[in-house]
């Protein structure tokens, strides 16, 4: 059974490690080439002969290192060797050759770093030993899978944006309901992630299936989608028997993605070349907290007043949540570190702290606070297991597989949102992130570790945060951090059904009626944290720490809530992924009710001073 490119990437870490500072070319090239042909399950011996024997020009022999005829020629040098001469002497090898025995790739090494040539293209590769986990799919010949050539792998967020812009422009103008197009589109995406990232069965494996399955003028893309879906949403063993095998290969993902029946769009020439071109760009590099924006990217200038829906780029998500816990997590890590003979018990002590840390953002939109918030989580987490494992000498301990090590999972993390679209790409996200981090577990400790089908979920509840009680969501005992961008409307521009909301929660009677709307969420989340430990950090307008509303908000806050400032930072402009993006200036404030009488006072990049949680207001 072929190895999954998860299996292969973890395997190639492994590779990289055990061979790291190592190399002498007449004694190890081939146990180096056993071991490499063995990181794609395939033994070497089966393709290539070691020490092919080439008469070159004037009686002169020569040797190739490894040959496998018609496809791949190698020269080996020992470590620290320039690979340059290896190139001449590969090229004249080539030479050398009969027509019929040519390479159609020549792989240049010296132990610690490749250069991979496809003599058919004129493309080559670079890289180092090192690096090798993140360009295994280059090597997909030996397991003899086509290379895929993308045109446009410029992996920055703003261009994916554009990318789901057009596709989402295209279903519009072919006038598919509008209820079921951000659904339609929300499944699309994660497959265009999950082609490039392992979640389904090989790289590439949705782009094969439209190059392959669909007609060129796309009048049969719709019906193929719809059916893709549908199978996705089936667990192997409850598929058709006689299921396309280019269906049935697709893994089962999970069916709270997939349940819902859509309709088939009407599809077109232009339809499938958007999305072929979408399947062109490398989506492993874009952060699962660029769905935000693509959310937002998809509603127009008056529904986002409307519904006050800020996406906050991964930046800003960090000017939150490193005052409100990371850094001192981090902090604790690091003096943990440092112990002596206390240190592995310490270790496994603070694990488990961290597997049973909770995050809630009552205002979760798609998700962006408690994706980011997951991903350091688990990158804490690596770091713990690497400093356990150093316990451990022999090497059965060393190869613990990855799963039993992991104990960090999407169940931690709750959220509130009022449109159901949003809080589905919550939950999707949430997944995605997770996935990435269980590929970063992999390639750290040499397993493959893949949570397909999804067992665990974030608990995202699509309803009014305003209107419900969210120890209903989440006791306020086990609630350990607060965080989010609530909603930022302005008084004047507040329904009147928002309008009452704000001032039913601030119980001001009719005073209350100047409060921007995200000052509900603030007095929220100090009613539910009066009675624990929680501690809260939230985005909010510039407004509410300035004028009228400080005099309605902060005695709330301080004096019925018990509530101190515990960090803060000083206005700054807003910045996001989306198109049409916000324009306003925002703070960013911590609250909890052991604060200390003093906070840091912070600009855009780092604390600046303490001052009181009351003289904060006055600057």
């Amino acid at each position: 059974m072929r190895l999954t490119w998860n299996e292969i990437r973890a395997r190639a870490g492994s590779f990289a490690k055990e061979w790291a500072g190592k190399g002498y070319e007449k004694g190890q090239t081939q146990l180096f080439y056993q071991e490499l042909f063995k990181v794609f399950g395939i033994p070497v011996r089966r393709h290539a002969i070691f020490e092919k024997q080439v008469q070159m020009l004037g009686d002169k022999r020569g040797y190739i290192d490894l040959f496998w005829k018609g496809v791949l020629l190698v020269e080996q040098k020992s470590a620290g060797r320039s690979l340059e001469e290896a190139r001449a002497q590969a090229l004249d090898y080539c030479q050398a050759l009969k027509d019929a025995e040519k390479p159609r790739y020549i792989l240049l090494c010296n132990f610690q770093s490749f250069e991979l040539c496809y003599l058919e293209t004129n493309e080559e590769y670079h890289f180092s030993l090192q690096d090798l986990p993140n360009h295994v799919e280059k090597f997909g010949f030996i397991i003899g899978v086509k290379k895929v050539v993308f045109k446009n792998p410029d992996p920055v967020n703003r261009k994916a944006v554009e990318l789901v812009g057009e596709l989402y422009d295209s279903l519009k103008e072919n006038s598919y309901p509008s209820g079921d197009l951000p659904r339609f589109l929300v499944r699309i995406v994660f497959c265009l992630f999950a082609d490039n990232t392992g979640i389904f069965s090989t790289r590439h494996q949705f782009y094969h299936f439209l190059e392959q399955r669909t007609s060129e003028d796309g009048s049969d893309l719709g019906a193929k989608l719809i059916e893709f879906f549908q199978n996705l949403n089936k667990p192997e063993g409850e598929r058709a028997r006689n299921l396309d095998e280019d269906l049935a290969d697709f893994p089962y993902v999970n069916g709270s993605l997939f349940t819902d029946q859509l309709d088939i769009p009407s599809c077109d020439t232009n339809m499938r070349n958007n999305l072929i071109k979408a399947c062109n760009f490398d989506w492993s590099q874009i952060s699962p907290a660029i769905f935000g924006a693509l959310f937002q990217s998809v509603m127009n200038k008056e529904e986002r007043r409307a519904q006050g829906a800020h996406y906050t780029e991964e930046k800003n998500i960090l000017k939150v949540i490193k005052p409100l816990f990371l850094d001192k997590l981090r902090k604790d890590l690091d003096r943990i570190k440092n112990l002596k003979g206390t240190r592995k018990k310490a270790l496994q002590d603070f694990h488990d702290h961290l597997a049973h840390l909770t995050f809630f953002d009552p205002a979760c939109g798609c998700g962006n606070f408690l994706i980011i918030a997951y991903r350091e989580l688990r990158e804490l987490e690596i770091d713990i297991i690497r400093e356990l494992r150093a316990f451990h000498a022999d090497s059965e301990q060393q190869e613990l597989d990855a799963a039993s090590l992991s104990r960090i999972d999407v169940d931690q993390f709750y959220g509130i949102e009022i449109g159901e679209f949003p809080a589905r790409i919550a939950e999707t996200a949430m997944w995605m992130m997770d996935h990435l981090m269980n590929n970063r577990l992999s390639l750290e400790f040499g397993k493959s570790f893949v949570r397909i089908p999804l067992r665990k979920s974030p608990r995202i509840v699509h309803d009014d945060a305003l209107e419900i009680d969210w120890k209903d969501i989440l006791s306020p005992d086990k609630c350990c951090f607060i965080l989010g961008n609530p909603p930022f409307i302005g008084a004047k521009l507040q329904k009147s059904n928002q309008r009452e909301q704000v001032r039913r929660i601030a119980s001001l009677g009719r005073v209350g009626g100047t409060l921007d709307y995200v000052t509900a969420w603030f007095i929220k989340a100090g009613e539910y944290a009066k009675e624990a430990a929680t501690r809260i950090g939230f985005v909010a307008t510039s407004s509410i720490t300035q004028g009228e509303q400080v005099a309605q908000l902060w005695p709330v806050l301080f004096d019925r809530c018990n509530l101190e400032i515990t960090f803060a930072h000083r206005p700054f402009a807003w910045e996001s992924d989306a198109r049409g993006q916000a324009n306003v200036y925002v703070v960013i404030i911590g609250l909890s009710k052991d604060g200390g009488g003093s906070c840091s006072l912070m600009v855009t990049t780092a604390p600046l001073i303490k001052v009181s949680t009351k003289q904060y207001l006055l600057t």
